[in-house]
């Protein structure tokens, strides 16, 4: 069935049946959470991962993102790892690893003394279909600002011979973000609709990944719907959206 039927629709149903419905290379954008190890109990139902994620593959624009926000559990004294497991098995399947990036939270759980420094962040893996097709980078303010330097240099990121050229003088206004983004989880008023959820991301994570990835107009998903924050942010923003429920 066309792609439109279920453009700005919440959809009911399991999300792999839901996401077979889809014809190929719709989406432009996914912004998600899945279930963490056996963190929670989801009413019984079971998380398919290698299904979601082989279906995720074929909706995906050629120059398309998935947004992955994923942890590990801690199980007899060790992380399990499943992140980075999905990780590879996203390459395995043809998706480009095309950046790991921190989500840093200012106001992090404190957890019990268990040998480890508190937990403050999960992983936002961006996978591509191919070559990223929109990427309208956030900017920040450089430090040193217009400041003069006698010496300070780009350095030339070849394969071979590394060197230094190209003063950087003055320093420029602004530059690229980096790939840590920080948020506080909870606090604003913004998110409080999402507080019966037990793992609801903010707001502003996925309107910084939309504004990142999309443009006005593109379709926008998350197979596992969660709260709702990536539909309730993707129609704020001018894109559509496609949301099953997390089931």
């Amino acid at each position: 069935m066309s792609i439109d039927n279920y453009i700005n629709q919440i959809i009911e149903g399991n999300c792999v049946e839901v996401m077979k419905r889809f014809d190929d290379e719709v989406i432009d954008l996914t912004v998600t959470s899945p279930p963490y190890d056996n963190l929670r109990n989801y009413k019984g139902f079971d998380f398919p991962f290698e299904d979601v994620a082989r279906e995720l593959y074929r909706i995906t624009k050629q120059g398309g993102v998935v947004v992955w926000v994923v942890n590990d559990a801690t199980i007899e004294g060790s992380e399990t790892g499943t992140s980075f497991h999905q990780a590879l098995y996203f390459r395995e399947i043809g998706f480009n690893l095309h950046d790991t990036m921190i989500f840093r939270k200012t106001n992090p759980i404190p957890q019990i003394y268990r040998k480890r420094y508190n937990n403050e962040f999960e992983f936002m893996f961006v996978f591509s279909k191919g070559t990223v097709k929109t990427h309208k980078p956030l900017m920040v303010d450089c430090l040193h600002a217009g400041l003069e330097l006698n010496g300070t240099t780009y350095k030339n990121f070849s394969k071979n011979e590394q060197t230094r050229e190209k003063l950087a003088k003055p320093v420029k206004d602004k530059k690229i973000k980096g790939n840590i983004w920080e948020y506080v989880v909870g606090k604003k008023q913004e998110d409080q609709e999402a507080k019966g959820h037990p793992a609801p991301f903010p707001c502003e994570l996925v309107r910084d990944h939309i504004k990142s990835w999309t443009n006005q107009g593109d379709i926008v998903f998350d197979p596992m719907s969660g709260s709702g924050t990536t539909v309730r942010v993707a129609c704020e923003m001018g894109r559509q959206y496609i949301c099953p429920p997390s089931e």
